[in-house]
């Protein structure tokens, strides 16, 4: 059997590419290079909030987050006041793991107990005379602004404003404007500011909003891009264009950059779909099938995904608590376990099965993750042969449950010998 010698620049003789089918590939794959990596950039390296709480505009008020954490603490006290009885509402069991998330979630309603703040003009506020929103933009910039200064503002919050169809259109850029520029005006745009824009049809709805930011950054002096966005999934013409395209792809290519997140809408994207109100959820097939698309478009692009709400409220009875905690706490879950690690909450008494679920999620996984990371990073092998992408998933996972207080960096630390800055690099960050 021949042999084949190398040198420095690869086998030597005639069977060997030349330098000229070298260069020819570069030149072929340099747009290809660049257009990956400008696509593609991967994850941002910012903290994800594991929800959003949208509060209508008009009833946003200087102690809102601090109501909905004593509310939440209230009805986890009433309803849930030891580990056997958050055991018995959701059916799970009642062990040491428990009883720590149950002291876990407990403080965390006391700390921290919204992690992402939306005031809301569109559905949750209506529509209302100028003078009344304008007031109320106003006063919610002043408002946030406050909080801010204070350090008692949760890590993001800014505001959902009305869409870019026509009726709305203009009311909609004016609460933008007079949002933005009483901030600025206040002190300057805070570091976790998020604006959403719902029920978008067309990529060029998308377009309109960002031309309109580099207007406003331009003549504030502000960095270009400064200005961020969440797109709302709420139509179907969202997922699917008249052409049988993927829609949502061309929306996060119409952000120029911008698009921080995609939000699935339960409701109005259900009821588009002709899905009856008995049966508007997060799992129903046509949720399913909107958000594994939002899933593969949004997938490199460092553009997160959050899931939608439940509209059964926990309130009344014990009994009737622990069956809408059942529900919030199972779908929760299940959008966790689909990645989808964000969701919304739509009031107070959802924050304690919202915690329950998502620190579950982390602390019931935290040993084997640790493991198999520390294994691949060893090369030790183990029971599992993990790759690269496998250990980007593993750090992220543990990153997540650090950054929302599930698990410890002491713990993640002695069990994985990595610290935060290793973390980071492993999952591409």
């Amino acid at each position: 059997m021949s042999q084949v010698e190398v040198d420095g620049n690869g086998p030597t003789g005639g069977a060997s590419f030349s330098a000229t089918a070298r260069a020819a590939v570069e030149a072929l794959l340099a747009p290809v290079d660049a257009d990956l990596a400008r696509r593609y950039p991967g994850d941002t390296g910012t903290r994800q909030p594991v929800h959003t709480v949208y509060v209508p505009a008009d009833a946003f008020a200087a102690d809102t987050v601090r109501e909905w954490g004593r509310q939440a603490l209230e009805a986890f006290d009433t309803h849930a006041g030891t580990p056997a009885e958050l055991a018995r509402a959701l059916g799970l069991a009642d062990d040491e793991l428990l009883a720590d998330v149950h002291a876990r979630v407990r403080a965390k309603l006391e700390r921290e107990p919204v992690e992402d703040l939306r005031i809301d003009f569109e559905d949750g506020y209506g529509p209302r005379p100028d003078a009344e929103e304008d007031a109320a933009a106003v006063r919610a910039a002043e408002l946030v602004a406050a909080a801010v200064a204070e350090g008692a503002a949760p890590p993001y919050l800014g505001i959902r404003i009305k869409c870019m169809e026509a009726a709305v259109r203009d009311r909609g850029i004016r609460t933008l404007e007079l949002f933005l520029a009483t901030l600025l005006a206040g002190g300057g745009l805070p570091d976790g500011l998020v604006l959403t824009l719902p029920k978008v049809t067309y990529a060029e709805q998308v377009t309109a909003l960002v031309r309109l930011l580099e207007d406003f950054e331009r003549r504030a002096g502000l960095p270009a891009g400064r200005i961020g966005f969440e797109i709302q999934i709420e139509t179907t013409q969202a997922i699917l264009g008249p052409d049988g395209r993927a829609t949502v792809a061309r929306m996060i290519e119409a952000a120029e950059g911008r698009a921080t997140g995609l939000h699935y809408g339960t409701f109005d994207y259900s009821a588009s779909c002709g899905v009856s109100a008995a049966h508007q959820s997060m799992d129903h097939p046509v949720a399913d099938h909107a958000k594994a698309v939002m899933q593969v478009a949004a997938a490199g692009t460092g553009v997160r995904l959050s899931d939608g709400a439940t509209n059964v409220i926990p309130t009344g009875s014990t009994e009737q608590v622990h069956a809408a905690w059942k529900l919030h706490h199972d779908l929760v879950r299940r959008s966790l376990a689909r990645a989808y690690y964000q969701g919304w909450d739509m009031h107070p008494a959802h924050l304690p099965t919202r915690y329950v679920a998502v620190y579950s999620f982390y602390r019931e996984g935290l040993a084997a993750a640790a493991a198999r990371l520390a294994a691949y990073v060893a090369k030790a092998g183990g029971d599992v042969m993990d790759e690269p992408a496998t250990a980007r998933a593993l750090s992220g996972y543990l990153l997540r449950g650090l950054d929302c207080g599930a698990v410890d960096p002491a713990e993640v630390t002695a069990l994985t010998g990595l610290d935060r800055a290793r973390l980071d690099a492993l999952a591409g960050r």
